[in-house]
Parts: structure tokens; C-alpha cells; sequence
């Protein structure tokens, strides 16, 4: 049985109760702000409201890791089978991204084989860093080689710089695009997006601020081919370049809270149209926020074929069970 049309939000939050509890006992602010009071039925409200059929569950900063690895195998564990759980009392409008215990390896890779084979997650979700060390660290290496060898779907989501905020400004503001920007730009870099292409990578928020800063990432790879010949080295570069513009092209992208006149056109006008995806971020973008952001979306001119990918063809693609309404 086919699923109604209808858009599919891969940057929708789960905030279980038990979970937001511990963060206000540790004091945490999530991206710099109070966490939100979700319910799965409060999900259901806002993406009744602005037509998604299907949200993918993920949790977000600070993720199971809060210092000590055996509280985040079982924080992990929870939350993902507590995600699982509102899967199987709503079949048809959920999927999750199961929560790893990073900078926990050995941790991480049985927490996403128990999700994976067991509790049938979409995915996995990733911090752009843990404990300081980011997504393409050598030693985060054997998850990423388990998770190429699954071709499984990692969404990147931003956690927080390992900085001290600027005054006044919540770090969701502009510290998590730079972190989603450091991770991709290191994925890229490292020659970990080549060794392990078997991961599909979504970047939350349309990358951050990748695409507008993409030919400058590019120049930083293509640093030495200087030395070569310069009538060797004019041919070398065009054809570097290319593919060099092609590997970043293949991250995928969310368009959450990334959907104005201003940031959607440079998104579509570097990425493959075939790799975008909506998003909404709720309930961290609280339910008006979701709605304006919504409507900027469907006021922003973009091809009418293009705009039925966004919504949920690529989605389809990228996650065949959603299409076949499936488990």
C-alpha cells in the first residue's frame, strides 16, 4: 500500500521526555536554547499542517555522549528504542536515525548494527564533532568503515563549536553552520567522502554555509597542482576541479530553516538537484517558526519539478521503504 503524496522532513527531532529531563538537570541548552517539550502527537499536529507525510526522527546535540561511555551505550540504547517504538505505534509517518555513543567507537558501531538489523532504523545520525575530535577524525575511521561497508544513510547534524559562544548570540545562530561546514569541508579534505562512498551523507541546514563557500573549500584541495607544468597544469586543473566540485556535490542536503529567497537559490545553484531534501527542524524551530519557514519554501521560486523532488522523489529514492510504505 502506497503512502498518500506528500513531503518527507529527513530534520525533524525526537525530544523524549526522559531525555529532555537529564539535559535541564546538566544544565544543557541545545544549541544555545531552552529544550523544547515534544511529543510524537505534537509532531503529528505540525506536519498534519504543513502537508508531511513522513518525518525521520533524529536526536540532536548533545546527542548520548555526556562524558562517560557507558551512560551513552545506555542512553543510546533508549533513545533509540524508544524512537523505534514511535515507529511502531505510527507506522506510516515515521522513520528514525538511530543515536551513536561517538567518541565511543566500539560503542558506536554496536549501537548501529543493533538499530540497523533489529530496530530497523533509516540510519544513523552524527555530530559534526565529539569530545572535540570531528567526523573524519582517524580514530572515528572503523565506524565509518562499518557504515560504508552497510551503505548506510549518516545525517550530519551540527553540535556545538568547541568554543566559547560569541556574547549574546545562541550558537544555532551561526556556530553549528560553521560546525557542519568544518565537517563536510574535513570529510571532503581528509579523503575520508572517497575511501568511504558508500555512506550517503545528509547535511543539515543546506550544509550550513558549503555551498557559497564551495570554490573556496575547492582552492584549499587543489593547493599544489601548482607545481606542475603550467600548460600541463591548465588541463590537470580543469579536469581537478570537476571532480574535485563533484565529490562535495555529493553530499545530500536539507533545506531546514534554509528555505529564503536568499540562501535557497545558492543551494540549488550548487547542489545536485537530485540530492535536496526538506526539512523542517522541529521542535527546535517551534511550530510558527516551521509554518513561516513553510511558506518562505513555497513562495521561493523554484522549477515545479524540482520543488516535487525536494518534497519527497530524492527522499524516495534515498529511502525505497518510504515509497513502498513499508517498514
Amino acid at each position: 500500500m502506497r503512502r498518500r503524496p506528500g513531503r518527507v522532513d529527513v530534520h525533524h527531532h525526537a525530544v523524549p521526555s526522559f531525555y529532555r529531563r537529564l539535559l535541564e538537570e546538566r544544565g544543557l541548552r541545545p544549541g544555545g536554547v531552552a529544550v523544547p517539550d515534544w511529543t510524537p502527537g505534537k509532531s503529528l499536529r505540525v506536519m498534519d499542517r504543513n502537508d508531511i507525510a513522513t518525518s525521520i526522527l533524529s536526536v540532536s546535540t548533545p546527542g548520548a555522549w555526556l562524558g562517560d561511555d557507558r551512560q551513552a551505550r545506555l542512553l543510546a540504547r533508549r533513545l533509540n528504542e524508544f524512537c523505534a517504538g514511535v515507529l511502531d505505534d505510527n507506522q506510516a509517518r515515521f522513520g528514525f536515525f538511530a543515536t551513536l555513543t561517538l567518541p565511543d567507537v566500539e560503542g558506536a558501531i554496536a549501537e548501529a548494527e543493533h538499530s540497523l538489523d533489529v530496530l530497523g532504523a533509516d540510519g544513523v545520525v552524527l555530530l559534526s564533532s565529539a569530545a572535540g575530535r570531528y567526523v573524519y577524525d582517524p580514530a572515528f575511521e572503523p565506524l565509518l568503515a562499518y557504515l560504508h561497508d552497510r551503505r548506510a544513510v549518516v545525517f550530519l547534524h551540527p553540535g556545538e563549536l568547541p568554543a566559547e559562544p560569541a556574547p549574546g548570540i545562541p550558537s544555532f545562530t551561526a556556530d553549528f553552520l560553521l560546525e557542519t561546514v568544518r565537517a563536510a569541508s574535513g570529510l571532503a579534505l581528509s579523503g575520508a567522502m572517497e575511501k568511504y562512498d558508500g555512506i550517503s551523507w545528509i547535511l543539515a541546514h543546506a550544509g550550513g554555509f558549503l555551498p557559497y563557500v564551495s570554490h573556496r573549500i575547492l582552492l584549499t584541495m587543489l593547493r599544489g597542482e601548482h607545481r606542475l607544468s603550467q600548460a600541463k597544469a591548465m588541463v590537470d586543473r580543469r579536469r581537478e576541479t570537476k571532480r574535485r566540485l563533484d565529490l562535495l556535490r555529493r553530499f545530500y542536503f536539507d533545506v531546514a530553516l534554509a528555505s529564503s529567497p536568499t540562501a535557497l537559490p545558492s543551494l540549488t545553484a550548487f547542489a545536485d538537484p537530485s540530492r535536496l531534501l526538506y526539512g523542517s527542524d522541529f521542535p527546535f524551530a517551534p511550530a510558527p517558526a516551521v509554518r513561516f519557514m513553510r511558506q518562505e519554501y513555497e513562495d521561493t521560486a523554484v522549477d515545479a519539478d524540482l520543488r516535487v523532488a525536494i518534497d519527497h522523489r530524492n527522499a524516495h529514492a534515498l529511502f525505497p521503504r518510504l515509497a513502498e510504505g513499508r517498514r
